[in-house]
C-alpha cells in the first residue's frame, strides 16, 4: 500500500484517499470495479532516466499495457478506441479511451505493487500527458429491444462504421432534469439502433485534476449518420435546452472509434 500512496505522476493527481479506501474495503464489501480512463497522450515519449525516444506517446502507451498483468489478476480490458471528435468540453483534447474491469478494487491498488507492473509503468509515465481515471460501477440502464443493425435505416458500411459516443457527466442538483432528457433522447435513438453498452456512476476518480464526476455513458451508434439523425432531431435539440444544460456542470462528449468493446457483456 506504501507504494501507491507515494506515487506522484507527472500526468494526474492521485486521489489517496480513494486509494486507501480501495485498498481497506473488507472482502465482503469489495467487489468489481470498472476502470474508466481518459488518456491524452505527449506527441513524443519523455523517459525520466533521460534515455533518447523517439517513439510517440501513443506507441510507449502501447507498450506500456500490462495485459498479462491484468490476466494473472483476473482483469481485462473491455472497452479501447481512439477518439475521432471531441464534441463537448475544450480541454484538453483526449486521444484514448478505455475501460479496465477489476475483479475487486484492492486487486487494482495492489497491481501497482508488482515488479511486472512497475516494468512496464515507465512506458505509461513516459508517453502520457494528461489522463483521468474514474473508479465506477454500473447504473441500471435503459429498458428497451436493441434494433438489428440490418434494420435501421443507416446500418455500418465500409465509408461509414460504427461509433460509441461517450458522455463523461458532472451532473449539478437538477439531476433528475437528466433523465427527462434521456428519456426524450432515446425515442430519437432507439429507432436509429442505439445500443447502450453501459452507463455507470462514478464512485470516485483516482486519478486525475481534481475535478469530481458523475457518471460515464457508454452508447453505439450503426453508423455516423444514425447519430447524426438522433443529433438533428426536433425534440431531442428542445430536451437539450430544456433539461440536459439544466443538469450538467461539466461534459466531455467524444465520438469514439471503437478497437474492442466488451463493456455490455462484462456487466
Amino acid at each position: 500500500m506504501d507504494e501507491i500512496m507515494t506515487v506522484n505522476p507527472r500526468y494526474a493527481t492521485l486521489n489517496t484517499d480513494y486509494a486507501f479506501e480501495m485498498f481497506s474495503i473488507s472482502a465482503e464489501d469489495d467487489g468489481p470495479i470498472w476502470m474508466v480512463n481518459l488518456m491524452k497522450y505527449r506527441e513524443i515519449a519523455d523517459y525520466e532516466d533521460g534515455r533518447a525516444s523517439t517513439i510517440t506517446g501513443k506507441e510507449a502507451d502501447n507498450l506500456y499495457a500490462p495485459i498479462e498483468v491484468l490476466s494473472d489478476i483476473g482483469a481485462e480490458i473491455v472497452f479501447m478506441g481512439d477518439v475521432e471528435t471531441q464534441l463537448l468540453g475544450d480541454d484538453p483534447k483526449w486521444d484514448r479511451v478505455a475501460v479496465v474491469k477489476y475483479p475487486t478494487r484492492r486487486s487494482f491498488v495492489e497491481m501497482s505493487s508488482r515488479k511486472d507492473f512497475q516494468e512496464k509503468y515507465v512506458h505509461k509515465e513516459a508517453g502520457m500527458q494528461k489522463t483521468i481515471v474514474m473508479g465506477c460501477i454500473p447504473m441500471d440502464n435503459p429498458t428497451y429491444s436493441r434494433k438489428d443493425w440490418t434494420e435501421v435505416e443507416n446500418p455500418p458500411s465500409e465509408n461509414d462504421g460504427l461509433i460509441t459516443v461517450v458522455h463523461v457527466l458532472q451532473l449539478n442538483e437538477q439531476i433528475e432534469k437528466m433523465d427527462n432528457y434521456s428519456s426524450i433522447a432515446g425515442e430519437s435513438a432507439i429507432p436509429n439502433g442505439v445500443h447502450v453498452d453501459g452507463w455507470f456512476q462514478v464512485e470516485n476518480t483516482i486519478l486525475g485534476d481534481e475535478r469530481k464526476w458523475n457518471q460515464v455513458r457508454f452508447n453505439t451508434f450503426p453508423s455516423r449518420k444514425a447519430f447524426q439523425e438522433v443529433l438533428n432531431n426536433p425534440a431531442r435539440i428542445e430536451a437539450q435546452k430544456k433539461y440536459r444544460e439544466t443538469a450538467i456542470s461539466d461534459t466531455y462528449t467524444m465520438i469514439v472509434t471503437p478497437l474492442m468493446n466488451k463493456v455490455f457483456d462484462s456487466i
